[in-house]
């Protein structure tokens, strides 16, 4: 039998997500990506902090933003990229059982913080805070809007990845899917924390 049909309970080796070649290309493959994503949110946050003061008759960062909210929202992102760092544990551990639940309960985090993301833009809606309203709204949406298209997307991968891992169990070729999801839940997570910092923070304590 290959290395690529090693099952759940089979002799996988030591991290698996990089014992072939394939495993090892699509890992460094992703952290291409990444880089490419750094590049993409950085050009966003220079945007974002050239326009943030350019509010000429709309409500301001100041008057907008409600931190406790945005901690809440905060604390359940990073709660999450512990639940993905559980099951990296478990993946290097070959108990799939695991994967999956670890994985499921960062689901239902990430879904969590879209939930109260929503709830956030609809009560700045409701100030007058819209798209358009001024440069600072339409900078503010992007950034934080696109960071939240990509925790969505993070949340449908995730969970068809548990769906398939049901059929497919836990091998040398689906161990790299694992390991390389659980870089990406991290690496939105530490992009919010910049968001957290530069857009709320800053926003709240003023120019």
């Amino acid at each position: 039998m290959s290395a690529a049909h090693h099952e759940v309970g089979g002799a996988l080796p030591p991290h698996a997500e990089t014992a072939t070649l394939e495993g090892k290309n699509k890992v460094m493959g992703f952290w291409l990506f990444l880089g490419g994503e750094c590049v993409l949110f950085g050009t966003l946050f220079a945007s974002f902090i050239a326009l943030r003061n350019q509010v000429p008759d709309g409500p301001t960062a100041q008057h907008l933003f409600v931190l406790s909210t945005v901690a809440l929202s905060t604390f359940i992102l990073l709660t999450s990229s512990l639940t993905s760092v559980f099951a990296t544990m478990a993946l290097h551990r070959n108990n799939l059982k695991q994967v999956q639940l670890w994985l499921a309960i960062t689901v239902l985090l990430g879904l969590g913080f879209l939930g109260l993301e929503i709830y956030e833009f609809m009560e700045y809606v409701h100030e007058g805070h819209t798209f358009s309203k001024s440069a600072f709204a339409t900078s503010f949406y992007t950034l934080v809007g696109f960071h939240g298209a990509h925790v969505a997307f993070g949340v449908l991968w995730i969970t068809l990845l548990i769906i398939s891992s049901m059929k497919k169990g836990l091998t040398v070729v689906t161990a790299p899917k694992f390991y390389v999801a659980g870089l990406y839940w991290h690496f939105i997570d530490v992009v919010w924390v910049f968001i957290f910092t530069v857009v709320y923070l800053m926003g709240k304590v003023g120019p």
